[in-house]
């Protein structure tokens, strides 16, 4: 047995954090062009001015959030220079927090201090508001709050009352901006008449990194994260080729990279090299599949199950009633009683939002209709292999077979 010791060896990093999510570099590359846009929108702020409610959109892992960080950065270090000015920035991720009367309770206990700091219960929303109300003009000058993952919020109350702060009363020395991050580009559709009406924000749009984009924000960090002369020659070009694959995704490359250089450590390698990302992009996938569908209850897994043997016969893509015919009979085995059809129509849309099917919209026009087909996303192998309770608990299907 060994003896665990922790030691440093051969490690081909000197910074590793730069290629974490939280991780602000000095300037950005591949966004110039929403990047000047979002400067603009904010350039009020400087001068004493409430800037304009922003809305960025775009698909994950495009930069918005690295975006707001570096300018908001930016903009806070620069107001220093001037007495008169006060600047406050808070970013507030909707994921956790998704109801306005968290996001205002998270408020008030930001601009507090911490022996003083409210319960996130026991407060009627309108009493958590005026709570608000006071540690906000208490604070005064200017303050930019950015909700990032806005499109999780199960109510737009919070974003009504802080673009209508001023004009109804509710703050005197105080001015907002409210910063919205969205990857829904149809978010914004879904706010209530009023509150669209109020909010009178300008949208950006992030567009998608394409290979050269990304290749270029990967040089960046790699100069900050790695030693010198540590990569191969194609491991850059090759996390970047991978990284536009998944939809011009920077996360997604960057944690290549960073797996990369991790196996790489673990093994006391003198270079990361092509190989390195190559077992790295099958790892990150197996953990990305096998997180989405442990999170997923018992008859969404049967769906799945369902869909990896069709595809297992070669029967894919697939129309939600062949779907449901298998659905049915694996419930069977799984000795549980099948859920409607409807229900599993609502929830192949679910999976696929989750990467784990994809789906496409077949138009036959008036001879055929329009219908929807699935498949899987991921490795058949992946997804069997993240299936391994279930398979276990009912039995390996024949077409699998071969795969597990």
């Amino acid at each position: 047995m060994g003896s665990f010791e922790f030691v440093r060896e051969h490690s081909p990093y000197k910074n590793r954090e730069a290629l974490l999510d939280d991780y602000t570099p000095d300037t950005l590359v591949g966004r110039d062009s929403e990047l000047e846009e979002y400067h603009g929108a904010l350039q009020p702020a400087i001068y004493g001015e409430q800037p304009d409610n922003i809305f960025l959109y775009g698909k994950a892992g495009v930069g918005k959030t690295a975006a707001t960080r570096f300018l908001l950065d930016k903009l806070e270090n620069n107001a220093d220079d001037y007495d008169d000015l006060d600047i406050f920035t808070e970013l507030v991720n909707c994921d956790g927090l998704n109801s306005s009367y968290r996001v205002a309770s998270h408020l008030v206990n930001t601009l507090r201090d911490p022996a003083n700091r409210i319960s996130e219960t026991g407060y009627s929303r309108s009493q958590v508001y005026e709570l608000m109300w006071d540690e906000l003009d208490t604070h005064g000058g200017i303050i930019l709050l950015v909700l990032d993952e806005i499109d999780h919020l199960k109510d737009d109350s919070i974003l009504y009352q802080l673009s209508r702060a001023r004009e109804n009363g509710n703050l005197t020395e105080a001015r907002i901006g409210l910063i919205g991050i969205s990857n829904d580009l149809t978010f914004r559709d879904g706010l209530s008449p009023k509150v669209r009406s109020s909010l009178c924000e300008r949208s950006i749009s992030f567009s998608t990194y394409d290979a050269n984009e990304l290749r270029a924000v990967l040089d960046q960090r790699r100069e900050v994260a790695f030693k010198d002369d540590v990569l191969t020659e194609d491991v850059i070009p090759l996390c970047a080729a991978f990284g536009a694959q998944e939809s011009g995704d920077a996360r997604k490359a960057l944690d290549l990279l960073l797996k990369a250089g991790d196996l790489a450590r673990e093994e006391n390698a003198e270079r990361v090299s092509e190989e390195h990302v190559r077992r790295g992009r099958d790892l990150l996938e197996r953990e990305q599949v096998a997180r989405g569908i442990a999170d997923l209850n018992d008859h969404e897994r049967l769906v799945v199950y369902a869909l990896a043997t069709l595809e297992a016969e070669g029967e894919t893509p697939a129309r939600s009633r062949e779907i449901y015919s298998r659905y049915k009979a694996l419930s069977v085995t799984a000795q549980r009683e099948a859920l409607t059809a409807r229900w599993l129509r609502e929830h192949l849309d679910d999976l696929a939002m989750l990467g784990i099917l994809s789906v496409s919209e077949i138009n036959e026009g008036s001879a055929g209709g329009k219908y929807r087909e699935y498949a899987l996303q991921q490795d058949l192998a992946v997804v069997l292999d993240a299936l391994e309770e279930t398979l276990e608990a009912m039995g390996v299907h024949t077409s699998v077979k071969g795969y597990v």
